[in-house]
């Protein structure tokens, strides 16, 4: 009896847990009927990308806010005030203490956004993205909830924004996880709703900046988090009522099931091969183009015959060991390592940098210096913010830059054989053969080349003290943030076994996220001993990121190397056959 009287304050809420997760499993729609609404879950999956992905991306306009709510204020003391902020009758003092307390909060927060991936995808491959994505919504909920409750008494419970922060990017990267397998649903259309997935998701970070402008309009700081933790209810409710607890399956297989075996029970796991590469690759087609959904196919292709030659048996053979190990993916890490890095110190350090612009680092303690620099802060973060909607092209350009030809190339000679025979005895000209992986490894090339030059050119910039010239600094700034994912998923699809796709991403996404860790000591050397200047660190990034042509330069040799071992001609079949050691560098 005294066992069952102690097991019972425990019974009520095991019980409460259990029903509340049979009433959510029970609500989840069929694959079949989720078919039916993917045209709506598409569009909100879209507007929740935009609001509660990777708002933290958008930190400049957040941080002015969270000083003027008095976040760590109790930090500065009269010696090293460099800003008051009246605030509700509150003087709230600011100081470079301030400033490096909460860019540790932006640095967790951004590590926890990017790091994430490998483990994301894991669970993904294990229980699908339903779960992911309602896990994902209570934690954005959780951060808006933390962030007014904080603001409530921010010199006791300022430490709250770091574990805010964390949820946030949790949250933003599990709602971005879950809405790139959504494409599936649509068929050949799949690479325009992923370029538009990516690009809402690279768009995100306009958020804040439209936040600030309402708090600016003198709506309270807890009244606007608790509001958007409300919406953020809504992403909880709508994943409840509409994503099925089933994978979505290939475009290939969505025929399969929706026309020819309705209601018959199968297994399509996402893998994780096959997430990253929704996740990072904008317009790619790694397998061969099936019938439409909207063409109302009728045929069923299964996944081994639609694989073709992008999984022979010779590369589910080669060793993860190998693809590791590669100069490829050795090189690939030093150049999204340091593009990340890049890209997240510039985002923690912009209203800094803007600041020292406007005073030329003399300290202003002028009530019109210091209004002057708060006012040109605050409107070009907003302005920064705002030009995060140019993700939604640029995510579409990379894509179509990654796409280049691709249609007109072959897997190997038998195809091209195939070609010629099937024209009718036609006699044509004789032409050169195009290799798929030939031509993505080219489209690599130039997608890298590009980037890195926007890079440099981003990198000079920052150099130049003009305020109007900041403004090409944030466009270049955008385009670099929505192409150096991309280019890089492009290129593991072209280079590496299929089979070790999402754990080399995966990697890469993990280590990338550790390089900007290193964005913390960088601005604490800025605003410490180099006194607010950011010449010698811009200075330093731009020579690092010079190395960022050592990857493309290195494609260059490699793809010489598969041209050597390629057949030029129709003849000769079987020789990239005896190659395929080539797969990986």
């Amino acid at each position: 009896m005294m066992q069952d009287a102690s097991l019972g304050p425990l019974v009520g809420p095991s019980l409460s847990v259990l029903f509340l997760c049979r009433l959510a499993a029970s609500m989840a729609p069929t694959l079949q009927q989720a078919y039916q609404r993917r045209w709506w879950m598409a569009c909100t999956a879209v507007l929740e990308n935009l609001f509660f992905s990777a708002v933290l991306l958008g930190w400049g306009s957040l941080l002015i806010m969270l000083k003027q709510e008095g976040f760590y204020s109790s930090l500065c003391t009269a010696e090293n005030i460099t800003n008051i902020t009246l605030d509700e009758q509150l003087w709230w003092p600011s100081c470079d203490q301030q400033d490096e307390m909460l860019n540790l909060g932006f640095t967790i927060g951004s590590f926890v956004l990017s790091a994430t991936t490998l483990p994301l995808g894991i669970l993904m491959d294990r229980f699908g993205p339903r779960p992911i994505r309602l896990i994902g919504s209570a934690c954005f909920v959780a951060s808006c909830t933390l962030m007014a409750l904080a603001s409530r008494d921010p010199e006791v419970l300022s430490p709250l924004i770091f574990l805010a922060l964390s949820l946030n990017g949790f949250g933003g990267i599990c709602l971005t996880f879950t809405s790139l397998t959504l494409p599936n649903m649509f068929g050949n259309l799949r690479s325009t709703f992923m370029a538009l997935m990516i690009g809402s998701y690279a768009s995100s970070a306009i958020t804040f900046p439209a936040i600030k402008l309402i708090y600016d309009a003198g709506v309270a700081f807890v009244v606007i988090m608790f509001t958007w933790s409300g919406l953020a209810c809504l992403i909880f409710l709508n994943c409840a009522l509409n994503w099925p607890s089933e994978a979505f399956p290939a475009p290939e297989e969505v025929n399969y099931i929706m026309f020819k075996l309705k209601g018959l029970a199968l297994d399509h796991k996402v893998t994780g091969e096959r997430f990253y590469a929704h996740m990072t690759i904008v317009g790619q087609r790694l397998s061969q183009k099936a019938p439409s959904l909207e063409e109302g196919g009728n045929i069923f292709i299964s996944s081994q015959d639609v694989r073709g030659p992008s999984e022979t048996p010779s590369e589910r053979s080669i060793p993860f060991r190998r693809s590791l190990c590669s100069p490829i993916f050795l090189w690939s890490l030093l150049t999204m390592g340091m593009t990340q890095l890049r890209i997240i110190f510039y985002m923690a350090a912009m209203n800094k940098m803007l600041e020292y612009i406007v005073t030329h680092g003399q300290e202003h303690e002028m009530n019109d210096v210091r209004q002057l620099a708060a006012e040109t802060v605050g409107f070009y973060s907003s302005v920064f913010g705002a030009m995060q909607l140019l993700c939604l092209v640029t995510c579409p350009l990379i894509g179509y830059i990654m796409d280049w030809r691709i249609k007109d190339c072959v897997d190997n000679p038998t195809e091209g054989v195939a070609l010629r025979d099937a024209r009718d005895g036609i006699t044509v000209k004789s032409t050169k053969l195009r290799y798929r992986k030939i031509q993505k490894l080219t489209n690599a090339i130039s997608a890298f080349t590009l980037t890195n030059f926007l890079l440099v050119g981003f990198g000079i910039t920052c150099l130049v003290t003009n305020l109007h010239l900041q403004l090409v600094t944030f466009v270049l700034h955008t385009v670099v943030r929505g192409f150096f994912h991309s280019a890089c998923g492009g290129l593991y699809a072209a280079v590496f076994p299929s089979n070790h796709f999402g754990t080399l991403t995966g990697l890469q996404s993990l280590i990338s996220a550790v390089f900007a860790l290193l964005q913390q000591p960088l601005f604490m050397a800025m605003v410490g001993p180099l006194e607010g200047d950011p010449f010698y660190v811009n200075l330093g990034l731009l020579v690092f990121s010079l190395l960022g042509f050592l990857l493309p330069s290195y494609l260059c040799y490699f793809r010489a190397r598969l041209q050597r071992e390629y057949p030029t001609d129709w003849t000769d079949p079987q020789k990239v056959h005896s190659n395929s050691e080539l797969t990986v560098a």
